[in-house]
């Protein structure tokens, strides 16, 4: 469906429902032959988006040549207008008669059993940084307005020019990890794709025109794909020039307009200055710019950069943490062509599995609502993160219900009901107590007790062990699937068992593989904090740590910082914290 936008998807895996608005075109695409005797007859002239602003379009237009389908569309932010129609023109001269001035948007519903999210990217805008000139300097241009230039299908049909004078420029330079790798005004991550790219335009510089002299400036050249590092020795063979370092400043001569560079070539450790006629900006790529719509309408994560977070990034590298949704390309991560393919490949693959199978497998962690305690306050669906509970209608007598096709045993909604009618299989309340009461059942004062997310956490603490770094034998860890599960009645009966510290350990709020479920943990644990202090008992006693995966050094400094914390916890104060528990239950 081209020309259309997914306004809503409702549903879970296997019985989503897509909500879509077909966009009106005021042309008809069946019967248009893409003739242009419309566009050649039209007097609005506008900048071409797909050219990069180097050249104007009409009002009526094809979006780019290879466009499916080959038809026109008129823009109807910049036509004349047609209510009342003060032009009119592409209508008389179609001879299909294909321009219908009154065509209206069509909404569409769509009943879908899986979801493939490949939005791409949108790219850096490098204006934001101001010592490069863009935007001020006619001749400093970035690379897509580059693959522009040279492209022979660009608006000067292949024949590279610099902007300021339409001649063909004779010394070149391309800087690196504009927007990438720097807290400064850009992004910290790699975006994967940018020198490698660099590689390939200053060869095809090289091959149409040998006498242009390019020079690269860079941080570090990353070629570690398959055959990258040949394509980057041929491009250094081919008299290019690498230059280690990216430049602190460019300036613009007002007469000839060529540019002067300022960098310090941190090889030959020494401040240098090039004289360019053109400067072509390696431009970072960064997450859609509208993602936002996108994460809401599927209730997806996404990590610290900006981009969907995975399932998990090696056993289900292209699953959403929601069921049934998918990633493909750069909409989960930076990557080139052949990666997004790649993802692409399987993540039709896994939708097909899903299909065909006709059934989805559930693991055995899912919610069950109790109608005999349950009140209908409705708290559990408003707290799901997954929508997975249907709300409550206490007119109508209808209890929530729980799609256990969408639930992922998070226990978030277990933890925030107030009158425990809600119970999660195989981590049910009277499970995790036990686990609390065993292992405070010797000598309590001599362990803390942790409350890890499954997720990362408990494998922070894994990472530790693995990496050999010491932390003090006094933790011990009760696992959840998520900070979100940890009800505050676990947290009072440990200190009843007499434990001198408790933490609260789950993913960090970007990294949160339930969505937005350590957002309900914090509010239970400030809660907490509240109360603890209300009722007499230090609440430094019990802490809130975010720890991920990767952070096996940052797990082991927070224990042995507890170990410091515990040793200052005396008997009289566990013990009067028992004693004012005691008449808490």
């Amino acid at each position: 469906m081209t020309y259309s936008e997914v306004e809503q998807i409702a549903g879970y895996v296997g019985n989503f429902k897509a909500r879509i608005r077909k966009k009106a075109r005021y042309v008809n695409e069946t019967e248009c032959t893409a003739c242009r005797a419309c566009a050649d007859i039209c007097p609005v002239a506008v900048p071409d988006e797909y050219q990069q602003g180097f050249s104007s379009r009409k009002a009526i237009y094809i979006p780019f040549p290879q466009a499916v389908p080959s038809a026109y569309v008129l823009d109807m932010n910049n036509c004349l207008g047609n209510n009342p129609i003060a032009c009119g023109k592409c209508q008389e001269a179609c001879e299909k008669k294909c321009i219908d001035y009154d065509m209206k948007d069509v909404i569409m519903e769509v009943d879908v059993g899986t979801v493939v999210v490949a939005t791409g990217v949108d790219v850096f805008d490098p204006s934001v940084i101001p010592e490069f000139g863009y935007g001020r300097h006619a001749n400093v241009i970035t690379s897509m307005e580059f693959e522009r230039l040279i492209c022979a299908g660009g608006p000067t049909d292949g024949h590279f020019i610099r902007p300021s004078d339409r001649q063909r420029p004779r010394r070149i330079g391309f800087v690196q990890c504009v927007g990438s790798r720097s807290r400064n005004g850009g992004n910290p991550y790699c975006s994967n794709i940018c020198c490698m790219n660099t590689v390939k335009d200053t060869l095809l510089l090289k091959e149409h025109y040998p006498d242009i002299q390019s020079s690269v400036y860079y941080m570090d050249i990353r070629a570690f794909g398959k055959g990258f590092e040949d394509l980057y020795m041929r491009s250094k063979e081919k008299g290019v020039r690498y230059i280690r370092g990216i430049p602190g400043r460019i300036d613009e001569d007002p007469d000839t307009k060529n540019l002067l560079l300022t960098v310090e070539n941190t090889t030959a450790n020494r401040i240098e200055k090039h004289d360019l006629d053109m400067v072509v900006l390696s431009v970072g790529v960064i997450p859609q710019r509208d993602a936002n719509v996108v994460q809401q309408l599927l209730t997806l994560s996404k990590t610290s950069d900006g981009f969907f977070m995975e399932s998990h990034p090696k056993l289900k590298p292209v699953d959403a943490p929601t069921k049934g949704v998918f990633f493909a390309g750069c909409a989960e991560a930076p990557k080139d062509v052949k990666d997004s393919v790649t993802q692409a490949g399987a993540a039709a693959s896994r939708s097909n599995i899903l299909l065909n199978a006709g059934k989805v497998k559930v693991e055995a962690i899912t919610s069950m609502i109790n109608k005999s305690q349950c009140t209908m306050c409705g708290i559990c669906a408003r707290v799901c993160p997954y929508n997975a509970i249907t709300a409550p209608d206490k007119k109508k007598g209808i209890y929530p219900v729980v799609i256990e096709a969408a639930c992922t045993g998070c226990g978030t909604c277990s933890a925030e009901c107030p009158f425990d009618a809600i119970t999660m299989r195989h981590f049910t309340d009277e499970q995790i107590m036990a686990q609390v009461e065993t292992l405070l059942a010797d000598k309590p004062m001599q362990k803390i007790l942790c409350f890890a997310c499954n997720w990362c956490s408990y494998a922070g603490g894994d990472m530790a062990g693995t990496s050999r770094l010491e932390y003090p034998s006094s933790i011990v860890l009760v696992r959840t699937m998520c900070s979100g599960r940890v009800d505050r009645k676990f947290v009072l009966h440990a200190f009843r068992c007499g434990a001198p510290l408790v933490m609260v350990s789950g993913c960090h709020f970007s990294d949160c593989h339930y969505i937005s479920a350590v957002t309900w943990t914090q509010r239970r644990v400030e809660r907490l904090w509240n109360d603890l202090e209300k009722w007499g008992i230090r609440p430094e006693r019990l802490q809130l740590e975010w720890i991920s995966a990767a952070e096996g050094q940052k797990f082991a400094r927070v224990m042995r910082e507890l170990e410091e914390l515990r040793e200052q916890v005396t008997v009289e104060e566990v013990e009067f914290t028992k004693k004012v528990l005691q008449n808490k239950k």
